[in-house]
């Protein structure tokens, strides 16, 4: 059985053989078609990218070429623009020039006419200067025969008045200066006369209205550094045993305690004001208590110095309270508040400055002016007292300098420094201080003066009036107030005492510090008297 099936067997495997030959051959007959479509697909892909290829590159073509000939259109254009513009300006330029040149020959016709012109001129001045050289010539002439005349005539005149004419140059001149000073001065002295009467009734209304509105409470305060004792005894306590006490006393207070011979009285001496009101208040206070000694004297002062700290703050604040300031330095209100415990003359400062803040507020709303910034001045012009005693230097100054380092207006602080004329004042608000200034110290019961100051100051005004030429007597009047002058009559004539009044008013200024003013009266008379019998 076996035998039997192996020529099937064979033929199997030739048919199986045949097979697997029959499908290689139609794969590889089938991959060829695919390989010959892909390829074909791909020539005609290459082909029709040829083709678009070779349409954008003839389409490219074409647009450079239009757009060459629109750059070469407008090129064209452009040129024939700027060809026209170029023609115009060309043209305008042609004009220009030919307006130019016009304007030149116009120029050199008005050169040539002027030219002509001048040449007529020249020659007419070639004939003026001969002329004139021959008047020259004739005038000199003229003046040597007139200087030769001259000659004789003063030699004539030199010999029949017996003067040389130096001489008679020199009384000639001495005559005419002393006829133009004397012309000179009575006009002045009537200028002066007439500008002094109208400045004096308008300033006598401004002033006599300030002074009308104006009304102190008090004349004046004085502060006194005498002491009474109640009994004789008290001194001796003041002074203790070897004297230790009344040293305790000066030690603390920095003042002078002088026990004289005078019953039941001490002195306080010494320059600084708080200083000595502290003494006083302090011995006032142990005098009363009883009980003197070092310990006790200085928890006194100690006390005392407190309460005039206090008060000094107190016064000032009320001060600036009383005239409405504001944006005062507090050093300042203390300054303000250490002026109630300075005198001059007598005269308390802080009521004084008080008047001339008052005087200056008035006088400035008189004149239309700031009224706050003429009392600010006045209220601070001797703000410089406060600390005169340990800063030298003149008051005004120092006031000056206080005011400017605490912030004061400069006007304020102008003000201050020239109420006594030691800077000039720079605004009209200085001249006001001033003014009120002298108006508080002169008006009456405001200041008091010793006998031998008085004294002094009427013998200093006659000395001066003494010193003119022509005086015969002097006499200082109404608490020299007035200076009365009697003239040698022979000597001195009207013009003469009206100078003379003018000159001696002028001097008396220069010399003299008073408050208000002097009346120079100068009298010239002539008395003829017969005795009938």
């Amino acid at each position: 059985m076996f035998l039997c099936h192996e020529p099937f067997k064979e033929k199997d495997k030739e048919m199986s053989g045949f097979i697997e030959f029959t499908v290689f051959i139609a794969g590889t007959i089938i991959g060829a078609l695919v390989a010959l479509i892909y390829f074909l697909s791909k020539k005609k892909h290459l082909l029709q990218t040829k083709r678009a290829t070779q349409n954008m590159l003839k389409k490219a073509k074409e647009e450079e070429d239009q757009m060459r000939r629109e750059a070469q259109l407008d090129l064209k254009n452009e040129l024939y623009k700027k060809r026209s513009e170029f023609e115009i300006e060309a043209q305008k330029a042609r004009v220009e020039v030919q307006r130019l040149q016009n304007k030149i020959q116009k120029r050199e016709d008005t050169i040539e006419h002027r030219e002509g012109v001048l040449d007529e001129l020249r020659r007419d001045l070639q004939q003026k200067e001969r002329d004139l050289s021959r008047r020259l010539d004739i005038l000199a002439s003229n003046e040597s025969k007139i200087k030769k005349l001259y000659e004789e005539l003063v030699s004539k005149l030199e010999h029949l008045s017996g003067v040389k004419r130096e001489e008679a140059k020199r009384i000639l001149f001495e005559s005419l200066q002393k006829e133009v000073k004397l012309t000179n001065q009575k006009w002045l002295a009537k200028v002066e006369e007439e500008t002094k009467e109208t400045a004096k009734q308008k300033a006598v209304g401004i002033l006599a209205s300030a002074m009308q509105r104006y009304l102190p409470e008090q004349v004046t305060l004085h502060s006194s550094s005498v002491i009474h004792l109640p009994n004789e005894e008290m001194k001796g306590r003041i002074i203790g045993k070897e004297g230790r006490n009344i040293k305790a006393l000066e030690m603390a207070t920095g003042m002078e305690i002088v026990i004289g011979d005078t019953p039941e009285i001490i002195t306080i001496s010494g320059f600084n004001p708080i200083r000595k009101e502290v003494a006083k208040r302090a011995l006032d206070k142990l005098i009363r208590d009883g009980r003197i000694n070092p310990t006790r004297i200085e928890e006194t002062v100690a006390k005392c110095e407190e309460e005039i700290d206090a008060t000094i703050l107190e016064m000032g604040q009320q001060t600036v309270l009383e005239f409405g300031f504001s944006g005062m330095h507090p050093e300042i209100v203390k300054l303000l508040g250490r002026l109630h415990f300075r005198t001059s003359y007598t005269q308390n400062q802080l009521v004084h400055s008080k008047e001339v803040g008052y005087f200056a507020r008035m006088i400035a709303s008189e004149l239309g002016l700031d009224p706050q910034i003429a009392a600010r001045g006045g209220l601070l012009h001797d703000i410089g007292k406060a600390v005169s005693a340990e800063v030298e230097g003149p008051h005004a100054i120092i006031g000056g300098d206080l005011a400017k380092e605490y912030g004061e207006d400069p006007i304020v602080v102008n003000a201050i420094a020239a109420h006594h004329e030691e800077v000039p004042p720079i605004s009209i608000y200085g001249f006001i201080v001033h003014l009120a200034d002298a108006i508080s110290a002169s008006r009456p019961g405001a200041r008091k003066e010793t006998l031998s100051t008085y004294i002094k100051r009427l013998e200093q005004l006659e000395e001066i009036a003494n010193t003119f030429d022509g005086v015969k007597k002097a006499f200082a009047l109404q608490a020299g107030r007035e200076i009365r002058v009697i003239v040698q009559e022979d000597t001195v004539d009207d013009s003469k005492a009206e100078l003379l009044a003018h000159d001696l008013a002028k001097k008396v200024e220069e010399e003299m510090a008073f408050p208000g003013e002097i009346k120079v009266n100068v009298i010239r008379e002539k008395r003829f008297v017969q005795a009938a019998r």
